[in-house]
């Protein structure tokens, strides 16, 4: 019972934090979108040659009930974007792989019904706009005679047809750029600030965003509609009965597309619909990322599910662990009253209660990262065959067996760990469907994929040859590796790995297919990609070692009780053996090469750079601690290993 009043009260929580702050977001675009729609009126309406009737008519028109039905319509798109963004959007980005994953992210039943979705408001924002422009664009049928009887008839109107397509166009558009630029990625600011100068700070980035996303959208389909025009025109006139004006010039030609009026309301309209979802984007983004005090221990017991120890093990809800994350980052630079509740003892009892759970929780977070690299070191060493998890388990306590120290692997771990795009991993510590690997490793028992494709992408029997390989024998006769496993293994002291855990030689007769090869050649790794896909959720590791180091040193003059020393070992060793890995990893091919510059773009990449990001934080985190103790380090039990490393800091030598 008390469980389930507990579950309640956290759900609640939540709403209370992340969906009241979806529902502002949306709110304020809601509220925007007349000022953008009378924006959109001006300059559709621009005259230059006759102001005082330009001015007149836009007056006339911001009241008509055609300009208020659209208003309506437009609030529906927006509400309807919000709930998207709302259902989309993402802490942790996912970043395929390779050209497999990313065709299956984009062929996906669900990112389908996106895309359907975004097509049918992109068209539903361009008949508003059309029906604001007027003129020639405002109905799909118009008047017309026939050259032969003279008989007055209903024709199509091909300029009203050709707005509509383009916003279905565009809604695509904005729909597959969202999957493959990540655009409902959301990531944190690294200085915080309010919302108003948030907000008109990344205004400017909108419009040129909105701008430049139009003209190259604009160009795209006045090319697609040049070739494949004619299908939708076709088809459209005989399916609603109307007519074709043989008398006017068809916009499927040269001729017809080098009309500057048409390309200009096209580009207008175009920045008017990417500003109107760009801008609910921005909103959602600010209001979400925005800074979040949780106390640090409560007096009532309803309320403890709030606290921050307790959010911060949150595993449900990613939002909140990272919001408490943030938060721990801030009170342990900025609030000496906050830090001293992180300190004190529990009454009754005389228990740490409060930093051992924020540290455990932080050291947590930092061993999963560092058991995730060594596994990718792993996969690496071998040419893409990961070793078993038993003989990386042995081979890791053999060396913390021989230097006489406390194994980062013996630190508490999250018993789920961040969702991180895990098509590094092939296959794991944790096996083939593991957290780690599920956002992009093939699913072969979803109810999507036939029995041809399970054969195809290579599903075996357990007793097959090829169970437990993750390459083709092709891949698998790739030159020198980097280095050897078996030869690490036994410089450890651990005994080499069993023959049950070496891949076998396929049979003659079990040579998979020639189209099972090629499926499996086109899920090779990007590089670069792989190391951008290991560090996908490193903003929560940097604050975490941001609160972890701050709180380390300012225990040295505000721990009146010491409860920091019995665990700082821990941390010690916690940080070098990370960095012995981040070290390690950054030496392997590609993963040290800069992110190539993309151009203005809604998607958030600074995920490219979380590696050098989080590096920087750790030595930035083992600093701050070697020059708050200096020499009192010495005295701290920790290995001879870690403490050369440690002196390299003390004498800023890294």
């Amino acid at each position: 019972m008390i469980k389930m009043f507990s579950l309640k009260q956290n759900c609640w929580f939540i709403r209370k934090v992340v969906i009241w702050r979806a529902v502002a977001s949306i709110a304020w675009s809601v509220l925007l979108l007349p000022v953008t729609s009378a924006v959109f009126v001006l300059l559709s309406r621009f005259s230059l040659f006759h102001p005082i009737q330009w001015i007149s008519e836009c007056t006339s028109l911001l009241t008509a009930s055609s300009t208020i039905f659209s208003l309506v319509v437009l609030c529906g798109v927006v509400l309807i974007t919000g709930l998207f963004n709302l259902e989309f959007y993402t802490l942790v980005p996912s970043i395929p792989c390779s050209r497999m994953a990313l065709l299956g992210t984009v062929l996906h039943p669900r990112q389908c019904v996106h895309s359907l979705v975004y097509c049918t408001m992109g068209m539903l924002v361009m008949w508003c706009a059309s029906v604001t422009i007027g003129g020639r664009y405002s109905t799909l049928g118009i008047p017309c005679k026939q050259s032969e009887s003279g008989e007055v008839v209903t024709c199509l109107n091909e300029y009203h047809l050709f707005l509509l397509l383009a916003g279905a166009f565009m809604g695509y558009s904005h729909s597959f750029l969202g999957v493959v630029k990540n655009m409902y990625y959301v990531s944190f600011q690294p200085i915080q600030q309010y919302k108003y100068p948030r907000f008109k700070g990344c205004l400017p980035m909108v419009v040129k965003c909105s701008v430049i996303q139009s003209l190259y959208s604009a160009r795209n389909f006045a090319a697609l509609y040049f070739f494949f025009g004619y299908v939708p025109k076709t088809w459209i006139s005989s399916t609603l009965h109307l007519q074709i004006d043989s008398s006017l010039q068809p916009l499927d030609s040269l001729t017809g597309l080098l009309d500057f009026s048409l390309l200009y309301h096209l580009s207008i309209s175009g920045t008017f619909l990417y500003f109107t979802w760009y801008l609910t984007v921005l909103l959602f983004r600010i209001y979400v990322t925005e800074a979040y005090s949780f106390p640090v221990q409560s007096t009532f017991t309803e309320d403890a599910e709030q606290c921050l120890p307790k959010v911060l093990a949150e595993t449900n809800t990613l939002v909140m662990k990272f919001l408490a994350l943030q938060d721990l980052a801030l009170l342990s630079q900025h609030s000496l009253s906050r830090r001293l509740e992180v300190f004190s003892l529990s009454q009754p009892g005389g228990h740490p209660h409060n930093w051992n759970a924020i540290s455990r929780e932080c050291m947590s977070l930092l061993s999963e990262l560092t058991q995730r690299l060594l596994a990718h070191q792993d996969a690496v060493a071998s040419n893409g065959r990961v070793k078993s998890q038993s003989a990386s388990i042995d081979t890791r306590s053999a060396s913390s067996s021989s230097s006489g120290t406390e194994d980062v692997s013996e630190t508490p771990r999250l018993s789920v760990p961040l969702r991180t795009p895990g098509s590094v991993f092939t296959s794991s510590v944790g096996g083939m469907h593991s957290a780690l690997t599920a956002p992009f490793t093939p699913d072969v028992d979803s109810p999507f994929s036939s029995p041809a494709i399970r054969r195809l992408v290579g599903q075996q029997e357990p007793r097959s040859p090829w169970f437990g390989t993750v390459q083709s024998p092709h891949i698998m006769r790739r030159g020198p590796k980097l280095w050897s496993a078996s030869t690490e293994s036994q410089s450890n002291g651990s005994p080499p790995a069993s023959p049950a855990t070496v891949p076998s030689p396929p049979a003659a007769n079990q040579k998979p297919s020639f189209l099972a090869q090629w499926l499996q050649n086109r899920r090779e790794q990007l590089p670069e990609a792989s190391s951008q896909a290991l560090f996908a959720d490193s903003q929560a590791h940097i604050w975490a070692l941001q609160g972890l180091s701050h709180l380390v040193a300012a225990s040295f003059s505000e721990d009146q009780f010491g409860v920091v020393q019995t665990t700082l070992p821990s941390i010690l060793s916690c940080l070098v053996v990370l960095l012995e890995a981040v070290d390690r990893h950054f030496k392997l091919p590609h993963a040290s090469s800069k992110p190539v510059r993309t151009v203005c773009s809604m998607g958030d990449s600074t995920y490219k750079t979380l590696r050098f990001a989080l590096r920087a934080a750790l030595k930035t985190a083992i600093y701050k601690i070697t020059t708050t103790f200096g020499e009192h380090l010495n005295a701290v039990n920790i290995s001879t290993e870690h403490r050369k490393r440690l002196q390299q800091f003390l004498e800023f030598k890294e």
